[in-house]
């Protein structure tokens, strides 16, 4: 059974918008945890990796929920107009990738294999 092309662009502009960096509470709840996961397996390669991966990973999941802010609102809108400030929100991810590393640097986020040993 295929799902409504209304309903199915509602669910991408919702999943959109909880990875995307416009809702406020988004990066602690969603997207840092998710960053962390994708880093798990390449610090079991070399610990050295976690950081880069981490905010690699948090970045992807910011911009893959842009992509489905995008692709679910164009098909909701039927026109291709964009109503998302990218600076604005380009300027969020940055102060929150800056505030992941220092956690990370400071010793508050370790990596997986820490809590391992």
């Amino acid at each position: 059974m295929l799902m409504r092309p209304h309903l199915t662009n509602s669910i991408l502009v919702t999943v959109g918008f909880i990875l995307s960096p416009l809702s406020w509470w988004n990066d602690a709840v969603v997207n840092v945890p998710l960053g962390y996961v994708f880093a798990w397996p390449f610090s079991l390669i070399n610990e050295q990796l976690f950081l880069p991966a981490f905010i690699f990973g948090y970045w992807l999941t910011n911009l893959f929920g842009f992509l489905l802010l995008h692709w679910g609102s164009k098909g909701l809108l039927h026109q291709s107009r964009s109503t998302i400030s990218i600076r604005r929100s380009l300027a969020v991810s940055v102060i929150y990738s800056i505030i992941v590393i220092l956690m990370v640097l400071f010793g508050w986020i370790a990596p997986p294999t820490e809590y391992l040993d």
